[in-house]
């Protein structure tokens, strides 16, 4: 019996609790890996000459061991790699700013409509931030869909926008539009 006091009591010890013993992790030795992966293409090899010859298929030993190999490393080298990370889950009521958790795209669209409402009220905000990106998606629009934007050929581009959205980009100092002229520029755009 040991009288060292409390020390002895709730000190350290050197040996491992007994329960750890079963937690560590079983240090895996190359040879056992390597015999394992050979008698499963060794298994799998077999089977499938088996199931070639007797539907009377013959076939090469050597390619069914090739390729089942091939097969194998392909499947360790997957293994490997590690999986993207998952997501983190939103919670279903949404942040503050009334998005609805990682969702980009709702949170894209309620930024452009709160950037609509504010500049529908001012019309210095609307110049700075609505309209640049208004004149922005009508050069695209353009571009793609008839090669041209407005710098390059004003001409035709006028002609294709109209005079009322030809208006509103290039009157910087133009109230703000209505409602029903967004939706008439957009109309236009869709059409484009």
């Amino acid at each position: 019996m040991s009288t060292g006091g409390l020390d002895d009591l709730f000190g350290s010890r050197d040996e491992p609790p007994a329960g750890d013993e079963a937690e560590a992790p079983r240090r895996r030795s190359w040879l056992g890996w390597i015999v394992r992966n050979v008698l499963l293409v060794g298994v799998a090899s077999a089977v499938v000459i088996a199931v070639m010859r007797m539907n009377d298929l013959d076939i090469s030993v050597v390619f069914v061991v090739a390729a089942l190999t091939g097969l194998r490393l392909v499947l360790l080298a997957v293994a490997e790699v590690g999986a993207p990370p998952a997501p983190k889950r939103s919670d279903r009521r949404g942040h503050a700013d009334g998005t609805g958790g990682t969702d980009s795209l709702r949170a894209a669209v309620r930024r452009w409509e709160q950037n609509l409402e504010r500049a529908h009220d001012d019309a210095d905000l609307y110049s700075r931030n609505v309209l640049p990106v208004l004149a922005e998606l009508t050069d695209e629009r353009l571009r793609l869909r008839h090669g041209i934007t407005r710098a390059s050929d004003p001409r035709r581009a006028r002609e294709l926008l109209g005079d009322p959205l030809w208006a509103a980009l290039h009157d910087r100092g133009r109230r703000t539009p209505k409602t029903r002229e967004f939706e008439s520029y957009v109309d236009v755009l869709e059409r484009l």
